[in-house]
């Protein structure tokens, strides 16, 4: 028996008619990943979408029970890496060490919660990836040729002359050249059919408008066979049986979903239990590759499909696509040491829907920090303490007396919980933080309808004040135990102001109304999220541009 076919008897079929799935990881696994990037350059903020929103569906899931393995790494062969390397005069392997610690360090500032960490030169990926590569080969699906064609160095891809625009890259409007040379190819047209049926039948592509394109770009025309190894640049993992070629791109590195689990290596023994993946995330720029090229990989070894690939769009800068190769990129950590990580994890996940492009400048940033998290949810939580402690001393009196406007923002409170699962599990983050802000909309609205420092006046009142006040407490309670998967830094402050302990802020709490104590204790704190003036910010930034540029 093939060593996939060890693999595939263990598992049912991934998906079935209609688009329903099938696995067999117990009920309460999730798997997660991001692409694994490619660091020929300090990460922008464009990695660090992709990165924040996969973070905050694994703290979301882990905070439902579920059992997390949430996956990144780096993409780190190919001759982009080879040629950075010459031209600083290190050996790839330093100029890759060098990169990846960079990202490793933002991704700690950033607050990512990541399982394990995949490096596509780490030993068991290397032994994993050429026994994937071999058996292929013997199931007849990698054959020996000669490849001619454009060739896009800065984006390692290979295209047709009708694929070009404008006589150049798709993906990044670089020059292309021609490319000729001994390869071996992946046969795509045996799962053509399959292919369409999976894009076009099932859940799997989100959005699903995206399907299409890629049946009328790719598939109707005729898939052409897929360049999987490469004799011009040695930096790559050889092929085991033909040392003179390396894998090419797409078998080293989308292989790294599987190989990180343990697939045909001894390192980790995960992949019975995690495997498919319930969502890979990825910009559209690599879609096709995550929605052809890695399907058919797994159905020519016989192993399940994941089973949802989230396709976000690019950030753009200036009407371009962001990225290393253009120039354009904005570095996160400096955002973040002026801003705080959280609020640039709110910013760009809140700005960006899946499948559509987002602008980004630092106008448009700042008066969202301002809006949402400064006038917003930081305005509430403060007002809400600095009442308490004026009218209560700090301690909510027992006395309550319901009236107007409570039931419209308790019924909120109780309903918002099942609204963020739902967008969650769609991976619409954007979307469930809208929710999470609908309701402190709501909140500093209430306070505006109520008018705490009215009741405050009249004695009679302390029972129908104190009833406001807690319910205010609550919708912070509730609004801060979700957010606390976005904006993992700022939520623990905001509950502890408002003596919500870690027990009341569990997620099965977050769909209740009534669990702080009413003889709730708060305590001031500092300001979650300071207001920013944006003319002097602007103008700080406009500066440190200049000086850096």
């Amino acid at each position: 028996m093939s060593v996939a076919a060890q693999y595939a008897d263990k598992i049912s079929d991934s998906y079935l008619p209609g688009g329903k799935y099938m696995c067999n990881c117990n009920k309460g696994k999730f798997y997660i990943t991001t692409p694994i990037y490619y660091p020929s350059g300090n990460p922008h903020i464009g990695h660090c979408y992709t990165t924040v929103a996969c973070d905050s569906i694994a703290r979301y899931k882990r905070m439902q029970g579920y059992d997390v393995m949430f996956l990144t790494g780096t993409d780190e062969h190919g001759l982009k890496i080879e040629t950075k390397a010459a031209e600083k005069g290190v050996t790839p392997q330093e100029y890759v060490d060098e990169i990846v610690a960079i990202f490793k360090n933002l991704w700690e500032y950033m607050g990512i919660s990541y399982d394990r960490y995949i490096r596509t030169t780490d030993d068991y990926h290397v032994e994993s990836v050429q026994k994937i590569f071999k058996e292929l080969y013997d199931r007849g699906y990698i054959y020996k040729g000669e490849y001619t064609g454009k060739y896009c160095t800065p984006c390692e891809s290979f295209w047709t002359e009708s694929q070009l625009v404008d006589g150049k890259c798709p993906d990044c409007g670089r020059e292309v050249i021609e490319a000729k040379e001994e390869a071996y190819f992946f046969k795509m047209s045996p799962f053509a059919d399959r292919l369409e049926e999976l894009l076009t039948k099932t859940d799997y592509l989100r959005p699903k408008t995206r399907a299409i394109e890629l049946v009328n770009n790719f598939i109707k025309p005729g898939l052409e066979d897929l360049c999987v190894s490469r004799t011009s640049f040695t930096w790559g993992i050889p092929v085991s049986f033909d040392e003179k070629h390396v894998i090419y791109v797409w078998v080293d590195a989308l292989s790294n979903y599987i190989t990180a689990l343990g697939y045909l290596n001894d390192k980790y023994d995960d992949y019975d239990k995690f495997w498919p993946a319930d969502v890979h995330m990825v910009a559209k720029d690599i879609m096709r590759f995550h929605a052809l090229i890695w399907p058919a990989m797994l159905m020519a070894l016989d192993l399940p499909l994941p089973k949802h690939l989230a396709v976000h769009g690019w950030i753009t800068f200036n009407g371009q696509k962001m990225s290393k190769s253009l120039g354009n990129v904005v570095d996160p950590m400096i955002l973040g040491q002026r801003y705080g990580a959280d609020a640039i994890r709110y910013h760009i996940m809140r700005e960006m829907a899946l499948g559509a492009d987002s602008s980004f400048s630092n106008e448009i940033m700042i008066n969202r920090i301002n809006s949402d998290l400064a006038n917003g949810f930081g305005n509430l939580v403060s007002r809400t303490v600095a009442m308490v402690i004026k009218y209560f001393g700090g301690t909510l009196i027992t006395d309550r007396e319901e009236g107007d406007f409570d039931s419209e923002l308790i019924t909120m409170i109780e309903g918002l919980r099942d609204k963020v699962d739902s967008f969650v599990d769609e991976t619409q983050l954007q979307n469930a933080l809208a929710e999470i802000f609908t309701l402190v909309a709501r909140a500093n609205k209430y306070i505006d309808e109520t008018e705490p420092w009215v009741l405050a006046k009249d004695e009679t009142k302390k029972a129908r004040l104190a009833s406001v006040l807690y319910n205010l407490l609550e919708a912070i309670r509730v609004s801060a135990t979700l957010l606390k998967a976005f904006m993992p830094a700022t939520m623990p402050k905001a509950l502890k102001q408002i003596g919500c302990s870690e027990e009341m802020a569990s997620y099965e709490n977050a769909g209740k109304y009534g669990v702080l104590p009413v003889d709730v204790t708060v305590e001031k704190g500092e300001v979650l999220f300071p207001r920013i003036d944006v003319d002097k910010e602007i103008e700080a930034l406009n500066e440190f541009i200049k000086n850096n540029a």
